[in-house]
């Protein structure tokens, strides 16, 4: 009777862990895509599932329309065809400024003063 059991269970417990690991993950993440997808507005920054980012000029249903490059170009698509929001960096890297006072100054002795002193013996000869 214990092995009739265990063997019962053992099914059962498989079909629980597939349904925690792979199947309800990925639910989830469906569902954010779709609400990312709804909540789309006119200037967002997307990429699309080809690879292709852009910024979202018209939305007419499941129609949007992004333009894309330097050129301008337009494209339309469909609502489903955009994978992610392209969502730069809110806080952008600071660069390295290094100020003026942090150099040292020239003098004018040091301009004029010859790097080797031969220099200043052989021109005397």
């Amino acid at each position: 009777m214990n092995g009739q059991q265990l063997s019962l269970l053992f099914p059962i417990l498989l079909i629980f862990v597939f349904y925690f690991l792979l199947i309800r993950p990925q639910k989830k993440r469906e569902k954010e895509v779709k609400e990312m997808r709804n909540n789309l507005r006119i200037g967002d920054r997307i990429i699309t599932i080809g690879g292709i980012s852009g910024k979202i000029l018209k939305i007419k249903d499941d129609k949007i329309t992004i333009e894309i490059g330097s050129d301008k170009t337009k494209l339309d698509m469909m609502r489903w065809a955009i994978s992610s929001l392209d969502q730069p960096s809110k806080v952008a890297p600071e660069k390295s400024k290094k100020k003026v006072e942090d150099k040292p100054e020239l003098v004018e002795e040091d301009i004029n003063e010859p790097e080797d002193a031969s220099i200043n013996d052989k021109k005397e000869d």
